[in-house]
This record gives structure tokens, sequence and C-alpha cells, in this order.
């Protein structure tokens, strides 16, 4: 043999032991986990829309309720 001898059958045994596990490991939390995780980004509404540009001032109010109206006039759902 060579110099390595039952050290080398240890070091061996213990790699493959913690390649094992690992894979065990991985497969289980590939298993239960939530593949769909990913949040859905919802794009805001017209309606929304409006109400946050009224919000942050790039509007007036007679701008807001003029628009308003027009949606809700064009049938733009909610």
């Amino acid at each position: 043999m060579s110099g390595w001898g039952y050290a080398g059958m240890g070091i061996g045994m213990l790699i493959f032991w913690v390649l094992v596990i690992g894979g065990i490991t991985v497969g289980i939390r590939y298993a239960l986990s939530d593949r769909d995780s990913t949040p859905r980004y919802e794009s805001p509404s017209p309606q929304e829309l409006l109400a946050q540009r009224f919000a942050r001032g790039e509007i007036d109010e007679n701008e807001y309720t003029n628009r308003l109206a027009a949606l809700r006039s064009s049938g733009v759902p909610q």
C-alpha cells in the first residue's frame, strides 16, 4: 500500500458520507420548498395610479376629479 493506508480510507469515507448527507439535505429542501416563491407584481389599476399621482401632488383636485370621472364613464374596471 501507499503511505496513506487507513488514513486515506477514513478521509474517503468521510467525504462519501458528507456528500450523501448533503445530497439528501438538498433533495429534501428542494422537495419541500415553494417553487413559486417569487412574488407576483400586479400592476395598479388606473384609478390607483390616478390616486397616487394626486397624493404626490402631481395633479390638482380638479384634474383628479375630471380624470376619475372620465375613467368611470369609459367603463375601465376598478
